[in-house]
């Protein structure tokens, strides 16, 4: 699939709710306009290469997972059918077809509800050093990639700018309360453990994952993006091998590249190759062809 790349929109007459490192989310009242760009931020830093068709799969994936997990917990959105969204929204069409959802406007929860099933990238590198993952000690002798004893939920931080800091559960109760915390833990584990089970029947295993919450008439929601190529490590479960790191369908193999190169992680950020590019845009929507059974261009 070949189309412009998104980097930015600037929608001057609908206010702007903030600019994220891959979205950009405008105030519609009691609702919110989140358009997902082709933007790609690798160790917390924006590249300058947007990827193709990126946005439209992040987008067209959480829908797919919103109504899929309804039966878990309520979720934030509403549609992604530009023809039912506000006057103000509908004359940009051309920019939000394909790459944009109508959510309901929440109090985001200060926490980022990060999910393991298997031991990989940070969580493998703390493990060697110490036999745990986020301060919750592992049985010895597991390899890199191996399917955790059990799935674990290790919450970090939202933090603006930089990097999110890892912090335990007694965190999570002093910032939100136990029964909101116990919720959060409870709910992010069983969101991840039917994805991760319908995927395996779909030849991807979903590593791990984060989700977002936020506060809507007094009930706990699912918001933000959901499960896709950005928030989560998906393996081709064919070619799954434990002891050693796995192919992925996700910005994984940007962040490889990235590290082959003389560069510290700060801005600016390098420029990607466009065999990177094109290789990154077939890797997102072949996650997304293997998980729905649909071709992005059917939506």
């Amino acid at each position: 699939m070949s189309e412009e790349v998104l980097l930015e929109t600037r929608f001057t007459d609908i206010k702007l709710f903030r600019r994220g490192k891959v979205r950009d989310v405008y105030d519609l009242g009691d609702t919110l306009l989140v358009v997902s760009t082709d933007r790609i931020s690798c160790f917390d830093v924006v590249l300058p290469s947007g990827i193709p068709s990126k946005g439209k799969v992040l987008t067209a994936m959480s829908c797919f997972w919103f109504d899929l997990l309804a039966g878990v917990v309520p979720n934030h959105f509403i549609t992604a059918d530009v023809k039912e969204f506000p006057a103000a929204a509908k004359k940009y069409k051309d920019q939000l077809s394909g790459r944009s959802m109508l959510v309901k406007k929440t109090r985001p929860l200060p926490v980022e509800c990060v999910v393991r099933g298997y031991l990989s990238g940070s969580g493998w590198k703390e493990y060697r050093a110490s036999q745990s993952v986020c301060g919750i000690a592992l049985p010895a002798g597991l390899t890199e990639s191996a399917r955790l004893p059990e799935v674990l939920f290790t919450p970090s931080t939202k933090e603006e700018k930089g990097h999110d800091i890892n912090v335990n559960q007694s965190y999570v109760e002093k910032t939100v309360g136990k029964k909101t915390a116990d919720f959060l833990r409870q709910t992010s584990i069983a969101l991840y453990s039917t994805a991760r089970d319908y995927a395996l029947t779909h030849g991807i295993i979903i590593a791990d994952t984060k989700f977002e919450f936020g506060e809507k008439d007094g009930a706990i929601i699912l918001i933000d993006e959901v499960l896709t190529p950005d928030s989560s490590r998906f393996w081709p479960a064919a070619q799954y091998a434990p002891g050693k790191g796995q192919p992925s369908f996700d910005k994984q193999f940007v962040r490889d590249y990235l590290e082959g190169l003389d560069w510290n992680k700060t801005p600016p950020a390098p420029s990607l190759p466009q065999d990177i590019i094109r290789k990154t845009t077939l890797k997102y929507l072949e996650a997304y062809r293997q998980l729905t059974g649909k071709e992005l261009s059917d939506r």
